[in-house]
């Protein structure tokens, strides 16, 4: 928080304090570094028809090639935390072989930020193939988990003396649906629900061994997964079908590899795996949180008349301390938001966006302890590409240039006095609201 926080009086209705929570921001390396890695997601941005937009990863944000603007960036919002993710395929270009150039890269970027004053946590995996592993069936093939241990040891020991804070796997439950059932994701495979739960598995089984090996290496490490967690309510609330469809949807998406990951347990339709035994596997709970799905099937969906964002998402802030409760009872320890945000081209109702979400963490009760916002600027936004605006900072795609949007300025300021202050919110949320 602020080492210099407003007065208490700063703090009356509407605004609010926020104690103790450490406000930061998340990237992933896909999304940001641009250039031409060989990834899954180059690959297969690379055939036309399927990202929404054309763009592909090889743009983004050219964060690669501007670490030192966007650190000074960083620096000019006030941001403490950072989350960054790495690319796999620039770290190992080849099995078992690892660029000493793209390594001192990271080494370079991490000592900045930790000079700057900015505490980085670290992805290890954030839904990035490199092509050599991916071509050999990625998370299905027999050799997936010894492949990911060697990046991991070597990561460690190249990088660890850099790194308090790290995420092991981010949204598993979305890389695997959207990848084996939706199919709109690399590797394009559709309707195989037995697929699916092989790369839960395998990946739940990596977070387990990557824990392990973390604290192995570096025993006061912060270990931890980026779960992606949204409230599943029925449609129809009277309707059994539907609340059937809102338990099981929660069971199979969320519930169940939830447990798999934080404790090693393994319950159906999941199998106990050789080697793997129950106990605790997190230092925090990672919670990326953005929506409410309305249910009654199978199929997400979204309820009726209610506030939406530019992806038709619904704005739900409430939703934020549900979900963080239900993990808080299931799984306590400290909770750290690893991803919330929105779609806002216009920067019309982020702020509103922020303030609301915040707002439900300061009333919760819960150990949260920190939130990262999605994203620190405009990114490759996978399947729909470089359309959708979730960051503080403005990008223009062409020019590279950045612009801090009124969004990022209002949370600057909620950064510098560890809340939002009556003042910041009469200029940067009361005039804002949600599209339906």
């Amino acid at each position: 928080m602020s080492d210099a926080p407003s007065r208490p009086s700063s703090f009356a209705e509407p605004g609010f304090a926020l104690p103790g929570l450490g406000l930061g921001v998340a990237t992933a390396a896909t999304q940001i570094e641009g250039g031409n890695a060989d990834t899954n997601w180059h690959r297969w941005a690379a055939k036309p028809g399927r990202i929404a937009d054309g763009s592909t990863p090889a743009r983004a944000a050219d964060h690669w090639e501007r670490v030192g603007q966007d650190i000074a960036l960083l620096g000019e919002l006030g941001v403490k935390h950072y989350r960054m993710g790495l690319e796999w395929a620039r770290l190992e270009p080849r099995p078992g072989e690892f660029d000493t150039a793209a390594v001192a890269h990271y080494r370079d970027e991490l000592t900045r930020l930790r000079q700057a004053g900015i505490r980085p946590l670290v992805t290890l995996h954030h839904f990035n193939n490199p092509w050599w592993f991916e071509r050999v069936g990625g998370w299905e093939s027999p050799s997936a988990l010894p492949t990911f241990a060697r990046y991991v040891t070597r990561v460690l020991e190249e990088l660890g003396d850099l790194v308090d804070d790290w995420v092991t796997i981010n949204e598993p439950n979305v890389y695997a649906t959207k990848g084996w059932l939706d199919g709109q994701w690399p590797p394009g495979v559709t309707n195989s629900f037995g697929r699916t739960l092989t790369v839960m598995q395998v990946m739940a089984t990596a977070h387990v061994q990557t824990y392990q090996a973390i604290h192995a290496a570096f025993p006061q490490a912060q270990v931890g997964v980026a779960n992606h967690l949204r409230v599943f309510a029925p449609q129809k609330r009277w309707n059994p079908v539907h609340q059937l469809s809102a338990t099981s949807g929660r069971y199979l998406f969320q519930a169940a590899l939830t447990r798999a990951f934080s404790q090693g347990r393994f319950l159906a339709p999941f199998v106990q795996p050789k080697g793997v035994e129950p106990g605790r596997y997190y230092d925090f709970q990672g919670i990326n949180y953005y929506t409410r799905s309305s249910v009654k099937g199978l199929a997400d969906g979204v309820a009726s008349h209610v506030p939406v964002n530019d992806l038709g998402w619904e704005i739900y802030p409430q939703g934020l301390v549900e979900v963080a409760r239900w993990t808080h009872q299931h799984y306590p320890g400290p909770i750290w938001i690893t991803e919330n945000g929105t779609a806002d081209a216009a920067d019309r109702f982020r702020s509103r966006f922020l303030y609301d979400h915040l707002r439900a963490i300061a009333g919760s009760g819960l150990p949260i302890e920190r939130f990262y916002h999605w994203c620190f600027t405009d990114n490759f936004e996978w399947a729909e590409g470089e359309e959708p605006r979730f960051g503080l900072v403005a990008l223009d795609y062409l020019t590279q240039q950045r612009t801090v949007r009124d969004s990022g300025r209002f949370y600057a300021d909620v950064i510098a006095h560890g809340g939002v202050t009556a003042q910041a919110h009469a200029r940067w949320v009361a005039g804002q609201a949600y599209p339906r």
